[in-house]
């Protein structure tokens, strides 16, 4: 039995790692950390294993970030958030970034099609 907790325990600190190393590779430098999110569609959360298991994964290497981690699921997809306080000049800057990128799809919807 020992074995079998040795292995399971193993499989969970890699599934750790690699949720670790997507939820970095999510993070923009320019918000410093913050705003962390990682988006995880039914095709990988299949290829995962267990919910809970996500989950429970999932929160510990937001921990190994320093995140304040939630997860959500919506439909079939699970959203790993950080809810952590941005410091105001960051928090300017993600809305700043999201106003231009909201003005920039309502030109492109406006522009006329050929």
């Amino acid at each position: 039995m020992p074995a079998k907790d040795e292995l399971a325990r193993r499989r969970y600190e890699k599934l750790v790692e690699r949720i670790e190393s997507l939820m970095r590779a999510a993070l923009k430098a320019e918000h410093e950390g913050y705003y962390g999110q990682l988006i995880l569609g039914a095709d990988d959360l299949a290829e995962m294993g267990e919910l809970k298991d996500v989950r429970r994964a999932a929160r510990e290497a937001g921990r190994r970030l320093g995140w304040k981690t939630t997860t959500r699921l919506v439909g079939d997809r699970l959203f790993v958030l950080d809810e952590r306080k941005a410091p105001e000049e960051i928090e300017r800057l993600a809305g700043d970034t999201a106003a231009a990128a909201i003005d920039r799809a309502r030109q492109e919807i406006h522009r006329p099609r050929s």
